[in-house]
């Protein structure tokens, strides 16, 4: 059986042939970055040691010793939606109660549109307007300065325990189809 051993890429003015065992490299260092936030943003560096949780929807939450949490999307769930053209913010719910499971935004991309889950009960306090500007932040930086909102974690949600941790969700995605 012949295997095709290269793969060309061809933009508007350019055609490269890249090798099939390069693009898998690239394919495995884009998987492994989906499971750790960008340590130069403010999801990571708001406070030291935030936890890093993870729903089956591909959303993720990083939560803070004072009870804050960013809410984004994974690269896994961006690499999914292509490339961003529109996200929606609930800029009209800052200072709203909001419950684990309902919408808090949605990604519209020229692949699809996704509606974004909140992981946990609590209240949105930010919303991150950057997106309104670039919304290609969500592609290019997911897990960083791409993140949707900002809430104060309700800590009596009995939820908390239900989101995978990164060992976890690494084991979701490589046993998925999603």
């Amino acid at each position: 059986m012949f295997t095709r051993s290269f793969f060309k890429l061809t933009t508007s003015t350019t055609t490269t042939t890249i090798p099939k065992n390069r693009i898998n490299f690239i394919n495995l260092i884009r998987l492994q970055s989906t499971f750790k936030l960008n340590n130069n943003s403010i999801v990571s560096n708001y406070s030291k040691s935030p936890i890093l949780k993870f729903t089956n929807e591909h959303e993720w939450i990083s939560i803070h010793p004072d009870g804050t949490g960013f809410i984004g999307i994974t690269n896994y769930a961006s690499d999914a939606l292509g490339d961003a053209t529109f996200i929606e913010l609930p800029i009209q719910q800052i200072g709203e109660e909001i419950k684990n499971g309902e919408t808090i935004s949605s990604v519209e991309s020229v692949k699809s549109a996704s509606d974004i889950y909140s992981p946990v009960d609590g209240k949105i306090i930010e919303v991150n307007e950057k997106l309104d500007d670039s919304p290609d932040l969500i592609n290019s930086d997911p897990m960083g300065d791409g993140w949707i909102v900002k809430i104060k974690i309700d800590n009596n949600d009995p939820t908390l325990n239900d989101l995978m941790d990164v060992d976890s969700y690494k084991t979701f995605v490589e046993n998925s189809d999603h």
